[in-house]
């Protein structure tokens, strides 16, 4: 108790609230990072409520693998060097780039753009210069015109322009621009629905296209999710993924982009991934919107891929079940794709990075994998040969369950080493039968998966935050076209269970009848109890 008082009174002292201190105790790994980034920050005498708020991010975005960087990022913080979180994320991206090659001081500092001030004046001329540019759409929707496209034109011509001060000098032109708001620009949108994407701009078969949906021709339900999305995210254009922050570009990278927009026709593609070993929640729901929602308000495209990498856990009612409730909120995807269409694909593109030394064959069990420190693996080094014969072993059955992995050599953000990328199940596919007994991870199926489909937004929840580099790794490292993974927050309920592991164990010993009984929080189970669709997608849309 007395260690819990004495970190929330160290978070005080840089200026967080009393109940932030408090929540940020109960995080162990938050508190201890920012615990020492306020220690290191003292060695100066320099944290202080001034540049509480930037410490406390950096404790939030700060990695394992380059804690060693840590002092130096937190001096040019407290130097006020780094005075932005902006700068801070650029810190972070150098030294994630640079924790195997060599950290120079003068690339670090111009990475981050130090000692480049963006003056008053400058800011004002490049906002009238885009204002200019958006000048009739400005005239023509006037208040309703998303200003945030004005904000990501300044802040792309000029990186280093304190935000607020952009956010102030583009209000305070579109005022001069437009004038006071009157009762029209006041008064509620109507809603539109989204128009169906023609034929004439799907240029391959594989690509989906839209469906009509209970008589009506958008993707969409009449909802504002739809508008919300539109006007609230701010996300990279198709084909233009090199212009996101993280975003890895090799030599190939816009060959495959421009390849990638051919095939594609330039419009946005999504994917709604679920695992078909359980029914769909709450929670699922506001995945579906999200998904379907975002492809639907640029009159896009979205896929159901069922990730049906583990034979263990799935079952043929789930599939019918799932594409049954995504069909129910209003939404149905052109295609319907599988996982295990591209097992041969994938144990291709398997043996190619074993090949590049990439991938190796391990032995360690499950239980010496566990957690964040875990021993390296002795096998790590193997030569590429061997590593080559064991996975061929693996693949015809020739080694036990459990007795081996392959594994990926690439670490995670998180700190954790080397994630499998197959395991030996000795089970039967229910859609390729007995045709293999090794199974492709989630780490290494889903980006790859996508890039076959040629998704343009990856999106996922934010515990998927860290395989993001994983995911651009992997897409690389085979020089494939890549995506980009953008995460968003997962939707929790209070006084109710919608983890589909607790779901199942609760059937199974009989406390609850079935998968529907209306106790639960799955959407088959709302849809009993009488809620309906539209119900369930405003609340998504409101959360």
């Amino acid at each position: 108790m007395g260690s819990e008082s004495n970190l929330e009174g160290l978070f005080l002292t840089i200026g967080l609230s009393a109940q932030k201190a408090k929540e940020t105790v109960t995080n162990s790994l938050l508190s201890q990072q920012l615990k020492l980034i306020i220690e290191e920050a003292n060695k100066c005498g320099a944290a202080s409520e001034e540049n509480g708020n930037l410490l406390y991010y950096l404790a939030t975005k700060m990695s394992p693998q380059i804690c060693n960087r840590s002092p130096l990022i937190v001096s040019y913080v407290t130097s006020k060097k780094l005075d932005s979180t902006q700068r801070l994320d650029a810190a972070i991206a150098y030294a994630m780039g640079h924790m195997k090659g060599e950290f120079v001081v003068e690339d670090f500092e111009e990475a981050c753009g130090i000692g480049i001030n963006v003056s008053p004046e400058e800011i004002e001329k490049v906002v009238e210069d885009v204002i200019k540019k958006y000048k009739d759409e400005l005239l023509e929707r006037r208040y309703r015109f998303n200003t945030g496209l004005i904000m990501q034109d300044v802040r792309t011509k000029l990186k280093w322009a304190n935000g607020k001060a952009v956010k102030s000098e583009v209000d305070l032109q579109v005022w001069d621009l437009l004038g006071p708001k009157t009762e029209a620009d006041k008064a509620p949108k109507q809603e539109k629905k989204v128009k169906p994407m023609k034929d004439d701009k799907v240029k391959n078969k594989n690509v989906p296209e839209v469906v009509a949906v209970n008589g009506t021709d958008s993707c969409l339900p009449d909802l504002t999710i739809s508008d919300m999305l539109k006007t609230k995210t701010h996300f990279h254009k198709p084909g233009e993924n090199y212009k996101t922050d993280g975003y890895i570009i090799t030599e190939n990278t816009m060959k495959l982009l421009e390849e990638h927009v051919k095939i594609t026709g330039g419009s946005v593609l999504t994917r709604f991934p679920p695992e078909p070993n359980g029914i769909l929640h709450i929670g699922h729901a506001k995945a579906i919107n999200i998904n379907f929602g975002y492809a639907g308000a640029y009159d896009g495209l979205c896929i159901l891929r069922y990730d049906d990498t583990n034979p263990e856990k799935e079952e043929e009612k789930f599939f019918v079940a799932i594409k049954d409730i995504v069909e129910w909120l209003g939404y149905r995807p052109y295609k319907v794709t599988h996982s295990s269409d591209y097992f041969d694909q994938l144990y291709e593109w398997a043996v190619k990075l074993i090949k590049k030394g990439l991938m190796y064959v391990c032995h360690q069990t499950a239980d010496e994998m566990k957690g964040f420190n875990p021993p390296p693996s002795p096998w790590r080094d193997r030569p590429i040969s061997e590593n080559l014969h064991l996975f061929e072993d693996m693949k015809n059955g020739k080694i036990d369950e459990g007795a081996a992995t392959l594994r990926m050599k690439h670490v995670l953000e998180e700190g954790k080493q080397d994630p499998v990328a197959y395991r030996i199940k000795f089970l039967p596919h229910h859609r390729t039968g007995d045709k293999w007994c090794i199974y492709p991870t989630y780490d290494y199926t889903h980006c790859l998966c996508d890039s076959i489909e040629h998704i343009t937004h990856s999106m996922c929840t934010k515990e998927f935050q860290s395989r993001r580099s994983s995911y651009y790794w992997l897409c690389n490292a085979l020089d494939i076209y890549c995506p980009v993974q953008w995460e968003y927050g997962r939707l929790n309920m209070n006084y109710t269970v919608v983890s589909k592991r607790k779901i199942a164990k609760l059937i199974t010993e009989g406390v609850v009848k079935d998968w529907d009984d209306p106790r639960l929080f799955t959407l088959t189970a709302l849809r009993r109890r009488g809620f309906p669709a539209d119900a369930i997608n405003t609340f998504c849309a409101q959360v």
